[in-house]
Parts: structure tokens; sequence; C-alpha cells
């Protein structure tokens, strides 16, 4: 498992209510049953913990905990250059 999907899995776990299993195929949505107020406090606290700027448009695709790590090492890589 890679350190960025381990560190999402800790950001996760303060709003990770029911104590659902996360793993690269849960959803926020339905697994996790998250409103987007949940989302967007998450999103600012993965943009602060990786030091990115996760753009609005990009949101609507990452339905996953896997597809969320995904684009958080493309913005991570793309950051560093």
């Amino acid at each position: 498992m890679s350190k960025t999907l381990d560190d999402i899995r800790e950001l996760i776990a303060p709003y990770n209510k029911k104590g659902v299993p996360v793993a690269p195929q849960t959803t926020f949505a339905t697994d996790l049953e998250w409103d987007s107020l949940t989302v967007m406090d998450f999103v600012a606290e993965m943009e602060d913990h990786f030091d990115i700027i996760i753009p609005l448009n990009l949101l609507p695709d990452l339905e996953t905990v896997g597809q969320v790590a995904d684009a958080v090492e493309g913005l991570v890589e793309k950051r560093n250059g």
C-alpha cells in the first residue's frame, strides 16, 4: 500500500463515524455516507496535509479512496515538477 493511501486513510479516520473499513475501493458517498460538507472539509484537510490544491472540477470524478490517492499522487508530482 502506498504512503499516500496510508496518509489518506489516517485523514479519513476522524470523519469515519461508522468505523467503515477503508480500502482503495471504498466510496465516499455510499460506503462512508459523506455529505458535501464533509467532503469539502476532507478536501481541505488533504490540501493542507499534502500541500496541494485539488481543483473543484476534479472532485466529481473521485468516487473511491483509491481514485483520490491516485489524484493526490499526480498533483504532488505536478507540484514537484
